[in-house]
């Protein structure tokens, strides 16, 4: 008899969810380009988006916090002459944006922290050095201001940034090339080609250190991302164009670490990786659905986890960095999905009952500053990404108020009762108290004793009980109420006018003021309430 034992997984359970709609963006006029890149970047202040332009290549550039519906007039970023294909923030800083194009040339542009106010044409940099379009850019992950560009001209050339100047330029490939993706130190590249090859570049030696043919067997793009361990994810089609993904050591590139079909679709397989977490989330054009993967050491290695659906296709998809996650609500992971006209963004949770922070879904994460200078990196110096702490970016919930269900007995104290008639005349309160108020004295009000657009207004809000009973010493009231604490107006009492002498009017001021044990009436002072107070 089998038993089936369930894997040991803290994100097992993960599961992905779309934002609210006010907290998307809307009317974005996404790129038709046919071009398979992501067509966003996102980083922990902007979201870009490559737009449709008219007379030239353009994109979009908002604060994250400017959520809702785009002003169709919002200023772009319009320094191509071209089509714009790909961009990608800088990791080292957040308002550095590099874009390519087809125009032959790839920018890197300064954006400002707050919103632009008008259209942005000037880059910072200029990058010439391809022959023809430009299809892919790429940041170091540790090396300050280096930027690896790919062209339709199989060149690859790796530039400094600040000088503006190529440092290194490759011509390996024979074909276009599809995708370029740095390991976790940049010491090395890998790229797949049209050719159907799988490279793996030493750019300081200038060579090919790996290469395996046709790591899937279809014609159609394929894909490739280092993991933190070193090896190799890619995703690609079948001979049957069946989509499958693998997994590679690329110190040995005969057999698979691990090959799983997955379905039968055109769309390109995107591939995103959180180092942190050793996950992978598959993002197809053309799909509504993101599916996400969970890479170990034991077989077999590459474990399907879950799936996210809607019903609309995506254009293109956005990669949140894990220092940009809500870590009080224990996000991992946040993509944004691009639509026809909106940008949709897409939180991957794991759930947890606890407040506190979770230190094993946040170990230190890559941060903003970089490990070391290009010089130090062109001589042969190889550093991991300097690593912050995720509990900066945590904010503890806020104190939740305690509520007893039970009244407390010790609120509800008696008070010492006093004998009205042993109290002076003369020393008596303007504020009388009815629990204590003569029996001698009646009050009797109805609905038209009050006026007409207060009487409407309070009798439509509220009901109101009174239980009024004599006895030989006083007259008790009680008023229920469910949601008024204290109100006062004005009632008039033509037979009372004896109440008040100073008043010509003959009316009597009245408030009524509703605390949790008593309702108490305030009248002016009169020689004839104090009598009437004084009365056994």
């Amino acid at each position: 008899m089998s038993r089936s034992i369930v894997r040991q997984s803290k994100f097992r359970h993960v599961f992905g969810q779309a934002v609210k709609a006010e907290q998307g963006y809307d009317d974005i006029r996404v790129s038709r380009v046919t071009w398979d890149s992501s067509f966003c970047a996102v980083n922990p202040k902007f979201l870009a988006v490559i737009v449709e332009s008219s007379g030239g290549g353009a994109f979009l550039v908002l604060p994250l916090i400017k959520t809702g519906r785009v002003d169709k007039n919002n200023p772009l970023v319009i320094g191509h002459s071209g089509p714009v294909l790909d961009i990608d923030w800088c990791p080292h800083n957040d308002n550095i944006l590099a874009s390519c194009s087809e125009d032959c040339t790839a920018m890197v542009w300064q954006i400002p922290d707050q919103a632009l106010s008008r259209p942005l044409s000037e880059p910072i940099v200029v990058l010439e050095g391809h022959s023809k379009r430009v299809g892919i850019v790429s940041w170091h992950p540790t090396a300050r201001n280096m930027l690896l560009t790919a062209g339709s001209d199989n060149l690859i050339i790796i530039w400094n940034v600040g000088t503006g100047e190529p440092l290194i330029t490759m011509d390996d490939h024979p074909d276009l090339i599809y995708n370029v993706s740095w390991n976790r130190n940049g010491s090395l590249f890998c790229t797949t080609c049209k050719d159907r090859r799988l490279r793996v570049c030493d750019p300081r030696k200038r060579e090919v250190v790996a290469e395996r043919l046709a790591p899937h067997e279809g014609i159609r793009p394929m894909r490739a991302i280092f993991t933190r361990d070193g090896n190799i994810f890619t995703t690609g089609f079948t001979r049957m164009s069946q989509r499958e993904l693998g997994l590679w050591d690329p110190t040995n590139f005969e057999e698979p670490i691990a090959l799983l079909e997955l379905d039968t679709s055109n769309g390109v397989l995107l591939p995103f990786y959180d180092a942190d977490a050793n996950m992978v989330y598959l993002c197809g054009k053309g799909d509504s659905s993101i599916r996400y993967f969970e890479i170990t050491e034991e077989p077999p290695f590459v474990h399907y986890l879950s799936t996210f659906s809607s019903k609309e296709p995506q254009r293109g998809m956005g990669f949140m960095p894990k220092r940009g996650v809500d870590v009080s609500k224990c996000e991992i992971a946040r993509l944004y999905k691009l639509h026809d006209k909106k940008c949709e963004p897409i939180t991957m949770t794991v759930p947890r009952k606890s407040d506190l922070f979770q230190d094993d879904l946040y170990p230190d994460t890559a941060g903003p500053e970089p490990a070391m200078e290009p010089e130090e990196w062109l001589e042969g110096r190889d550093d991991d990404p300097i690593l912050v702490s995720m509990r900066q970016g945590y904010v503890p919930p806020k104190s939740r108020e305690l509520k007893v269900a039970k009244k407390n007995v010790l609120d509800s104290r008696p008070s010492t009762r006093r004998s009205m008639s042993t109290c002076d005349a003369n020393s008596l309160p303007s504020c009388l108290c009815l629990p204590y108020f003569p029996s001698s004295l009646f009050f009797f009000f109805s609905r038209s004793c009050l006026p007409q657009h207060l009487s409407s207004k309070l009798f439509s809000s509220f009901w109101f009980v009174f239980v009024l009973f004599f006895s030989s010493c006083s007259l008790s009231l009680t008023c229920l109420s469910t949601c008024l604490s204290s109100f006062s107006f004005r009632i008039p009492f033509p037979l009372m006018s004896f109440l008040s002498p100073s008043s010509p009017t003959g009316s009597a001021s009245l408030s009524l003021f509703f605390f949790p044990s008593r309702l108490s009436f305030s009248f002016p002072s009169s020689p004839l309430l104090s009598s009437l107070a004084s009365v056994d």
